[in-house]
């Protein structure tokens, strides 16, 4: 994962206001006690902090992988084959 995509994880699911203010002050115990931004700054991976806020904040599992985007070209290949 890359951080661009967790900081769009972190927007969507709580905010572009409160996503950062949980970075800052949000300790994760399975990290250590570090904050979002202190396991960041400690080479931790994206996707293993965006786990351990997933799990502190009771995020349910059908929203930890993001929103669904429509395909730019209106189709879903899926459904319209």
């Amino acid at each position: 994962m890359r951080i661009s995509n967790f900081w769009t994880l972190m927007e969507d699911e709580f905010g572009s206001g409160y996503a950062y203010v949980l970075a800052n002050q949000l300790a994760l115990t399975s990290l250590g006690g570090r904050t979002v931004n202190e396991a960041l700054a400690d080479h931790f991976e994206p996707r293993e902090v965006w786990g351990a806020v997933c799990d502190a904040q009771d995020v349910p599992a059908e929203r930890r992988l993001g929103k669904d985007v429509a395909p730019a070209s209106g189709r879903d290949p899926v459904i319209d084959g």
